[in-house]
Formats: C-alpha cells, structure tokens, sequence
C-alpha cells in the first residue's frame, strides 16, 4: 500500500511547498488565478522531484543496496523493478510539464531547469565536492523563483540569497548524517564523502546559518521590501526563524539525528509547528495590516 508513496517519496514533496511562498508575499491569496497557477507549480514540481528521484534511485541502485538506510527503498530492495521504475519516471516528468503548462513558458523554462540540474547532479556533479550540497540548495532557490515566475510577479534578491543559505544549512545538516551514520564506510558508497568530516561539516553550518539570519533580517527590514510589501513588520518573526534554526542546529548536533529534512519537517514536533507559525505570522502581517 505504502510502496508508490515510498517509490516516489511523497514525503519529500512539502519540499515543493517554496514554490507557493510567492504567493504570500505577493499578497495574492484572494487571487483565484494566482492561486490556480500556484497550485498547478507545486504539482509540476512534485511530479518532476518525484521523476528526478527515481532516475537517482536507478543509477544509485548497487550504492544504495549497500547502504543502511537505503537498501530499504523499493528499487533497492527489488520490490520494484528498474524497468517499471524507467517508465514511471518519464510518465511523471510528461506529467510535470503538462500540470505545468497553464503557468506559461517562462514556467516551464524555469521547471526544464530544475530537472536538468537534478540530473546533472545525478549523473556528474553529486561527485564534485562542495558542489554537491551547492547544486542540491540551488534546486531549493529554484523551485522559490518558479513560484514567483508561475504567477507572474517580482521577487527579492535578498529572499532568493536568504533561500539559498537556508537550503545550504539544512542539506550540510543531511550530509552530517549521513557521514556519522556511515562512518568509515562513507566513500565506499560515494568517493566525495571522503572529503567531508564532521568537524568541518559543523564549522560549514555555523556561518550558513548565520549567512540565513543576516539575509533574512535584510531581508525583513530592506526599504525595497518594506515599500513592495507595503509593512514594516515582518521583522516580528525573526524569533521563529531564529528558534527554527537553532532546533534543526540542536538535533544535527546534539542528538545525531539531522537526517533528512523532509523526515524532520514532518516529524519533529517543534519544528512542525515553528514553520506553521512563521506562515501564519507572515500571512497576518501581509493581509491583516
């Protein structure tokens, strides 16, 4: 029952849900055709995750037998076979692109673009170190600007700047993980983890996370922002972004469990509801004003 969920990892797709934050921000929830557009993005983008996901997963497939974690997946556990799953992946990347035709070429381009990175990570750039958790986070500022490009409006540098440093923090926290789960074993299953180690990985997180909170209070307090946005508060929630990532910081560091942050979004509780408020907070200050 569980399997397809498991085989397209449904659970990664709240990952999608950038793709709707510009329509927050733009004010434009009360707008049926934005929000029409925006929905027909997030599902665009879930189709075409889920594609990427799986041509991983078939060219992983002997890594990720041998994985502890991994060898449990459908592919890697033969439950499904690479033939299904080639002809699943191309049903659901034409599937992306026709969900993603009603927000228009500039849509589509910014779509081709994410599955082109997707898969130059698969097949190159998952190799190159550094570059890997880069090209990861850049698939992260890409599904925001799709957002932005799907309902036709402008969208913050200092947001776009703030995105990429949040996603950066949270895939070194995935990359930590999986370097303590491993531990000797690590480039065995992929040589680039030999050159990441845990000490560095945490050095790496602190002046992410800080790059974040500088970005993000710009961000917040920018007169450009201030005069598109039309409020001057948004500063207000900088506390839930703070406690957010000192929470994610906590459970990389202190309790080994960073893991994926899909799973953390979903599982941990504070968190869940840290990231519940800060929408409902942003909401209010944009709407309510």
């Amino acid at each position: 029952m569980l399997l397809i969920p498991r085989l397209l990892r449904v659970y990664q797709w709240p990952k999608n849900l950038l793709v709707l934050l510009p329509l927050v921000f733009a004010q434009a929830l009360a707008d049926a055709r934005a929000d029409i557009l925006a929905v027909a993005a997030f599902a665009a983008f879930c189709l075409a995750s889920s594609a990427t996901y799986l041509v991983n997963d078939l060219h992983d497939l002997d890594q990720d037998r041998r994985h502890p974690d991994k060898k449990s997946r459908p592919l890697a556990s033969g439950r499904v076979s690479p033939a299904a799953a080639a002809l699943l992946a191309a049903a659901l990347l034409a599937g992306a692109f026709a969900a993603g035709f009603p927000a228009g070429r500039p849509f589509l381009l910014s779509l081709a673009g994410y599955v082109l990175l997707s898969l130059s990570y698969t097949f190159l750039l998952k190799h190159v170190f550094l570059v890997d958790v880069l090209v990861v986070s850049l698939g992260f500022v890409i599904r925001a600007t799709a957002g932005a490009v799907a309902i036709r409006v402008a969208f913050s540098n200092w947001l776009v700047v703030c995105t990429f440093f949040l996603a950066l923090f949270l895939v070194l926290g995935k990359r930590r993980r999986e370097i303590s789960l491993l531990q000797g074993e690590a480039e065995n299953h992929r040589a680039v983890l030999a050159h990441y180690t845990v000490n560095y990985i945490d050095h790496l997180l602190m002046f992410v996370a800080a790059g974040a909170l500088i970005t993000y209070t710009i961000y917040t307090c920018s007169p450009e922002v201030v005069d598109r946005l039309g409020t001057d508060k948004m500063y207000l929630t900088l506390p839930l972004v703070v406690y957010g990532i000192a929470r994610y910081l906590w459970l990389v560091q202190e309790k080994e469990s960073g893991g994926d942050p899909a799973n953390i979004l979903l599982s941990d509780w504070p968190i869940v509801v840290t990231v519940g408020l800060w929408v409902a907070a942003c909401a209010a200050i944009l709407h309510l004003r």
